[in-house]
């Protein structure tokens, strides 16, 4: 998992298996999973041609 702050929010990046399994960790863990959204492509430096 990864984390990201903004001013304003948090946003957390999890590899899981599906959405169930993100929002039990979250119950887990006593923190909100407002909105999921699932990581359609990933464009970084190892993607380049």
């Amino acid at each position: 998992m990864e984390i990201f702050v903004t001013p304003d929010k948090v946003y957390s990046v999890y590899i899981a298996p599906n959405e169930n399994a993100i929002r039990e960790h979250a119950r887990q863990g006593g923190f909100p999973a407002n909105k999921i959204s699932p990581v359609k492509r990933v464009i970084d430096p190892t993607t380049g041609g």
